[in-house]
C-alpha cells in the first residue's frame, strides 16, 4: 500500500480539507504554472480526452475536480446540451468562471462547488463523466470512484487523465529527477504556496497507475477498463464504462 500523501504532513486537517486550502491559495497562478511545469503537453493530453468523448456524442458531461475549467471549457466543442464543472475548491471555480464568461460560454457551463465524494446528482445523471489530474486528490479513491459510477447512466463513458511514471528506461530516471528537484524548485519560485508543488509531485510518484488503477475500477463496479499511456508514460488515459 503506498504511503498517504497531504500537502501539509503536519497539518490536523483532512486531507480533503487541505488541498481545498492548497487549491484556493495557488488559484490564481494555476494555469500559468501548469503550462510552464508540463511544458504546455498537458493541452494536448486534454484534447485526446474530449475527442474520445465526443466520439460517443454525449448530451450530459461533468468533469470532476475541474479546477480553473480547462476540460470542461473544451466540451463545449462536443455539442452536450448539459456541461458541469465540480470542484471543492471556490478558488479555482471563481479563476474558471471568469474565463467561461470570457469566452461567452457563461450560459452552458455551470459552475459547482461540491465534494466529489459525495455528490449532490441524482443517480445515472450524467452521459460521461471526465477527471483530468484530480483522482489522486481524493480523499478515499476507491469512495470517490464508487460515486462516480452511481452518478454515470448505464452505458455512459468515464474517463480519467492523471499523472503516472514512466517504466522504462532513461524516461523513468528522467522523470525522477525531474518530479523530485525540477518541479519543486518551479513551484518554489513562483508560487505564493511552498508546499503545493512538492505534494503535487509527491501524490503523483506514489499514485497506483496502469493495471493497478484499472483493477481498482474493474473492483468498483467499472467494465471495459483501458489505459493508454501519454509521451513516455508521464500521464496516462483510462477509459471505462458502466
Amino acid at each position: 500500500m503506498s504511503k498517504k500523501v497531504t500537502p501539509y504532513n503536519s497539518s490536523d486537517q483532512s486531507k480533503k480539507q487541505q488541498v481545498e486550502q492548497m487549491f484556493d491559495t495557488i488559484s490564481g497562478e494555476y494555469d500559468g504554472l501548469n503550462r510552464v511545469i508540463s511544458f504546455g503537453i498537458d493541452v494536448k493530453w486534454r484534447k485526446k480526452v474530449v475527442a474520445h468523448v465526443a466520439s460517443k456524442k454525449p448530451e450530459s458531461i461533468l468533469d470532476i475536480a475541474t479546477g480553473t475549467g480547462d476540460l470542461i471549457i473544451n466540451m463545449a466543442s462536443t455539442g452536450a446540451t448539459r456541461l458541469v464543472g465540480l470542484d471543492i475548491s471556490e478558488g479555482m471555480l471563481s479563476v474558471g468562471r471568469k474565463k467561461i464568461k470570457a469566452k461567452e460560454l457563461d450560459s452552458r457551463i455551470e459552475m459547482i462547488q461540491a465534494d466529489s465524494e459525495a455528490m449532490p446528482f441524482e443517480d445515472n445523471s450524467f452521459d460521461a463523466i471526465t477527471v483530468a489530474f484530480g483522482v489522486r486528490n481524493f480523499e478515499n479513491l476507491e469512495k470517490g470512484l464508487a460515486e462516480i459510477l452511481r452518478v454515470l447512466k448505464p452505458g455512459g463513458i468515464f474517463v480519467i487523465l492523471e499523472t503516472s511514471v514512466p517504466t522504462k528506461t532513461p524516461f523513468k530516471q528522467g522523470y525522477n529527477l525531474y518530479s523530485k528537484y525540477i518541479l519543486p524548485g518551479i513551484g518554489r519560485a513562483f508560487s505564493k504556496d511552498k508546499v503545493a508543488y512538492k505534494y503535487l509531485s509527491e501524490s503523483a510518484s506514489v499514485f497506483p497507475f496502469g493495471e493497478v488503477l484499472n483493477n481498482i475500477l474493474r473492483k468498483i463496479g467499472f467494465k471495459d477498463v483501458d489505459d493508454k499511456p501519454q509521451t513516455f508514460g508521464v500521464a496516462t488515459i483510462y477509459t471505462a464504462s458502466k
